[in-house]
């Protein structure tokens, strides 16, 4: 799970260098951002499914054995084109890692609180591991060309595959019942239409590609919830949505990948082309999010049985939205170590929301649906950070453009250059030049603006699971929106 969430991050600091040698434009450097989670969101409730019924272990072995050839196809990708594919590759694969992870935690720790324990350090893998994918990409930058943060996963996977062959347990649903194909083509005709429709709605505007897509991915989501209802072997219990606890913490656990990864996305960016930092620099200014992530498995458990569930998680959310304003305010100062203060409590707050939220999530069913659980949560993390890149990013981009105050005898290419990124702009007139200096001006209102919003948006969440999450104490456990076995 480590390996997964920095490959989600890890090429957020080599966007200037892979900018300056494939050239791609503003909306493949999105579509490289976005591609990854993308797949992941639309194929983990498939994945899921099938890790439930031929095994968990065998398809998560499997799953990183592909994951390594794809790392090596983006490693070596001669074109922005090329790039985009191999990642698509990489959702691909990693869609079966993730449910897999998930579950055979779920089926390893049957004791709630040793569940929570665990999840609570998969959950700092996961948040931690967004954090700290920076901080590994700048030192693959330091000394080498921008595809060593792809080849550095090869050598991971092949150890991983090793070990994992002996020390992981099998596991898998005595009875499966049938796989639904239809099913599987829905929610993945529903999910990547409907997160399409919203990225480039904000980034284009309402056009002809957007409705129809809207359109689709709207119908094949009521289709799929309808065929799940008359399954009697669904690849989800939609009836669980019905439940105000369960829902309130999926919502928490997709607005908590959506702020952080909306954020960091953009943030590496503006640490080495605003900042002026190198790529090693700027991994060790976001160090602060995954220590803080790393905390929160010390401290859930103590604000479980202080607070409750409900509460801890509503807790949780407030402290993420706070470091969200405290960045905003840091992305002005002069000091870079206001802004890794500043990214402490987001790390933290994420942590402690994500953990809490996934257990109750993955605790809603028998163990011998884990896989199935375990792809609601963990497309609700790929979800939040797919619509986190795409409605923040966006958002910048957009503000950005917005906050442009060009010379009106700048020739058109130039212009075009300016308007089309930050990292264009570097590129093509120069980091010293008077035009450059204006897009730093308009690309640090955007990362502010844009800062406040998604703490806004915290702040909301925040306010809904306090509302539906139960606060019901147990110490050292969380309180589940389900039932057990």
């Amino acid at each position: 799970m480590l390996l997964l969430a920095i490959d989600g991050t890890v090429l957020y600091l080599a966007v200037p260098s892979l900018t300056a040698d494939l050239a791609p434009s503003s909306t493949q450097i999105l579509w490289i951002g976005d591609i990854y989670a993308l797949a992941l969101a639309g194929l983990l409730v498939t994945t899921g499914t099938l890790a439930d019924r031929f095994g968990r272990k065998r398809v998560l072995l499997a799953g990183t054995a592909a994951f390594g050839v794809a790392s090596a196809l983006a490693a070596f990708a001669p074109s922005a084109e090329m790039l985009i594919l191999a990642r698509l590759l990489l959702g691909v694969a990693g869609a079966t890692i993730m449910p897999s992870t998930l579950s055979i935690i779920r089926n390893m720790f049957p004791d709630q609180a040793e569940r929570t324990r665990a999840i609570a350090i998969w959950s700092a893998a996961s948040a931690g591991g967004m954090a700290l994918g920076p901080l590994v990409g700048g030192v693959l930058l330091e000394n080498f060309w921008w595809g060593s943060v792809f080849l550095i996963n090869v050598p991971v996977v092949l150890v991983f595959l090793v070990t994992g062959a002996f020390l992981l347990p099998e596991s898998r649903n005595p009875r499966p019942g049938r796989f639904d194909l239809l099913s599987a083509a829905l929610s993945l005709a529903a999910i990547v239409p409907l997160v399409y429709t919203v990225k480039h709605a904000i980034g284009s505007g309402i056009d002809f590609q957007t409705v129809p897509a809207a359109l689709v991915g709207v119908v094949a989501g009521v289709l799929f919830v309808r065929r799940q209802r008359r399954l009697e072997t669904p690849l989800i219990d939609v009836g669980l949505f019905a439940n105000k606890a369960f829902s309130g913490a999926v919502l928490a656990n997709v607005v908590a990948i959506f702020a952080l990864m909306g954020l960091l996305f953009f943030f590496s960016q503006y640490l080495q082309l605003v900042r002026g930092l190198g790529p090693l620099a700027a991994g060790l200014v976001e160090l602060p999010t995954t220590i803080a992530a790393i905390l929160a498995v010390a401290v859930v458990g103590v604000l479980v049985a202080r607070l409750g569930t409900g509460r801890a998680v509503a807790a949780g959310l407030l402290v993420g939205a706070l470091g969200l304003g405290l960045i905003a305010v840091a992305e002005g100062a002069d000091h870079h170590l206001w802004l890794a203060l500043a990214l402490l409590p987001l790390g933290l707050g994420v942590g402690v929301a994500m953990t809490l939220t996934t257990d109750a999530v993955v605790s809603a069913v028998p163990s011998q649906r884990a896989g199935a659980a375990s792809a609601i949560a963990e497309t609700a993390y790929e979800l939040g950070g797919a619509l986190g890149i795409a409605l923040l990013g966006s958002g910048v981009t957009l503000v950005y453009r917005a906050s442009l105050d060009l010379p009106v005898d700048v020739p058109g290419p130039a212009r075009a250059a300016v308007e089309d990124s930050l990292a264009s702009a570097v590129n093509s007139v120069g980091p010293d030049s008077g035009l450059a200096e204006a897009a730093r001006e308009a690309f640090t209102t955007a990362m502010q603006v844009t800062s406040v919003v998604a703490a806004g948006i915290t702040v909301v969440a925040a306010l809904i699971a306090w509302r539906t999450i139960p606060s019901g104490r147990k110490t050292g456990t969380a309180v589940t929106a389900g039932t057990e076995e």
